[in-house]
């Protein structure tokens, strides 16, 4: 698993028979930064994936990516490699809170 922030949204009219009526999102892995790890960095890359549980522009989330994707429900038989499996509230690092969703605007 891992953490991302929702940075937006895809829409594909035309795609495999099985992706219909799935949302996608595009995630921006979040990364403890070795340097400082009371804080995030952002990854550089972006991911598109398969939104399994209601997330939105601007959240935490978790993710899984590979052959665990599509363990997701649902999606057994979807050509996914990404889906969003949670929501988070909140990520502590060496005792330390690092992101609590209730502080975000």
């Amino acid at each position: 698993m891992f953490l991302a922030k929702v940075e937006g949204s895809v829409v594909s009219t035309k795609k495999d028979p099985s992706m219909g009526g799935r949302k996608l999102l595009i995630l921006r892995p979040m990364l403890v930064d070795e340097k400082d790890p009371t804080k995030f960095r952002p990854g550089s890359n972006t991911i598109v994936a398969v939104d399994a549980i209601g997330a939105g522009v601007g959240e935490m989330i978790l993710f899984c990516q590979g052959s665990s994707a599509r363990l997701a429900s649902g999606l057994r038989e979807a050509p996914v490699d990404a889906v969003i499996i949670g929501i988070v509230d909140c990520v502590d690092v060496f005792g330390k809170e690092i992101f609590n969703a209730r502080n975000q605007p």
